[in-house]
């Protein structure tokens, strides 16, 4: 399998409008970080993780053809809000996109995107929900689907395992009951927002303690602020097996 990572960055992008610090001024593409989200592919089925305001310019520049299915870790906009740019994938295939996702996101879903489950009309995508519960595996097309549950500031979301690799970001804490269902991962993609304290997320600090914990193979820090320093001097100072991660990266694995 093969996991491209579309977007490592926070809900306002990287650089960030009407910023001039080293980061978002930067010519160093890896700076250069759309909203967070990730494309699953074996050869024959395609999954995205998550689909924000920068869905459209993902699916174009990673010339996406086909999709599967749609995993949403949470209802934010910066993961939701370009449920509307599935269309030329309905038209494309002539069926509805299924999109998987906790009964409260799939709610949230259904009242933000009120217009695609009315009276079918032209032109609107078309969307089949498909709710999902933390302790149950499932399979999309060949792609079997471990979701994990996280905490993200008040909220339990989801983050992904597909064999040796487990996706998560947003996260501020993992129980120890979720992080049995890790154990064993070569490849770790988690969330750092930057280097200070935050609410609903890890920082720098805390997301090396939890890769520590979990002692992947090699882990990669998403959903990355324009704080958090230059990619270039941030890598010099990790871990050897720890990297921030960067728009386009590309992550080949076995999955189960």
């Amino acid at each position: 399998m093969k996991l491209t990572l579309l977007g490592t960055g926070t809900s306002q992008g990287v650089p960030v409008i009407g910023c001039s610090c080293a980061v978002c001024v930067s010519t160093d593409p890896r700076d250069n970080r759309l909203r967070s989200s990730a494309w699953l592919s074996d050869g024959a089925t395609n999954i995205v993780i998550d689909v924000g305001p920068d869905f459209r310019q993902q699916m174009l520049r990673t010339s996406v053809h086909h999709l599967d299915g749609v995993l949403l870790t949470h209802e934010h906009n910066d993961h939701v809000i370009g449920l509307d740019d599935v269309r030329p994938f309905n038209f494309r295939s002539g069926h509805p996109m299924t999109v998987y996702a906790l009964p409260r996101v799939a709610e949230q879903v259904r009242r933000r995107f009120e217009y695609v489950f009315g009276d079918p009309v032209p032109g609107v995508p078309r969307i089949r929900l498909v709710e999902i519960d933390k302790d149950t595996p499932f399979h999309i097309g060949s792609v079997r689907v471990q979701p994990i549950e996280i905490i993200h500031g008040h909220l339990m979301i989801l983050g992904f395992r597909f064999g040796d690799l487990t996706y998560l970001t947003d996260v501020k804490a993992v129980s120890e009951n979720e992080k049995a269902k890790i154990t064993g991962t070569k490849y770790l993609i988690t969330s750092a927002l930057h280097h200070r304290e935050h609410p609903m997320h890890m920082n720098l600090s805390e997301a090396l303690d939890f890769v520590a914990d979990i002692a992947p193979q090699q882990a990669w820090l998403t959903h990355v602020s324009h704080q958090m320093g230059l990619a270039a001097e941030m890598n010099g100072q990790l871990p050897d097996n720890v990297a921030l991660a960067h728009d386009g990266l590309e992550i080949e694995f076995f999955g189960q």
